[in-house]
């Protein structure tokens, strides 16, 4: 009886069009999601200047054209007449007021040498990540003041036996240096460090390097202190005067 029942059912089967699915039809492909636009790499941020990373204090790696450009020999000309002369003896502040008193030296400025890394800002230099140091450069006449004469005012400046330090500023940004421009220069650089070195009872860690690549720092700090410094008091930056530096302002 069962297969007699069904019987009307395959009839009606056989009577479909041949055309008739007897499965539904598979669905259509679903759309391709549109495509993004690519983002260049010019336009990643760490190539807009200073990347969110580096502002919160991770610095990206120094590449080598940048470690290259850092560490050529600073090629600056001075004026007509005058020759460079370069210092690192702790916060850059108070050394370059120091040198604006000396006779004979006709300009200073602050800024940034012997690292790493191009361009470096105070914030990269203050963390250490950059490697340079907090230098001063001048220029002086050598017809009114020898280079033995700023020497002579950078042993008396600071403390040339504490390694990357002087008093409360530590970091190798405070380290000590003397930074030559001629072969005269080194040798009597090499000179005075020995008979500082026969003076003291403690070893001096003072470097003595070729002058590199200088960067001039942010245009607020220089002259910072014959400015006003922290507190807005000016200090005296005339040619003989000794009154006490206060190095913060």
């Amino acid at each position: 009886m069962a297969a007699l029942s069904a019987l009307p059912s395959l009839l009606l089967l056989r009577s479909l069009p041949a055309q008739t699915p007897l499965l539904f039809r598979p669905s259509p492909p679903l759309p391709a999601p549109p495509s993004l636009p690519r983002q260049s790499k010019s336009l990643l941020p760490m190539d807009r200047g200073r990347s969110w990373l580096q502002k919160i204090g991770f610095s990206a790696p120094a590449n080598a054209a940048g470690v290259s450009f850092s560490q050529a020999r600073d090629d600056d000309v001075p004026a007509p007449g005058q020759q460079f002369a370069q210092f690192g003896a702790g916060c850059f502040w108070g050394v370059e007021l120091t040198y604006q008193r000396v006779p004979g030296v006709t300009r200073t400025e602050v800024g940034y040498s012997q690292g790493r890394t191009h361009n470096p800002t105070y914030e990269d230099v203050c963390g250490g990540r950059s490697g340079h140091a907090e230098v001063v450069r001048m220029q002086y006449d050598p017809r009114e003041c020898t280079y033995d004469a700023l020497l002579d005012v950078f042993w008396a400046r600071h403390d040339p036996t504490t390694l990357n330090r002087q008093g409360n500023d530590v970091g190798t940004q405070y380290r000590s240096g003397i930074y030559f421009y001629t072969p005269e220069q080194e040798k009597a650089a090499h000179e005075s460090a020995e008979k500082i070195q026969n003076s003291l009872g403690k070893k001096i860690v003072t470097e003595i390097f070729p002058a590199k690549k200088f960067y001039r720092a942010e245009e607020y700090h220089q002259q910072y202190l014959a400015k006003g410094g922290r507190f807005g008091v000016n200090q005296s930056s005339e040619k003989g005067c000794t009154d006490p530096i206060r190095c913060y302002g």
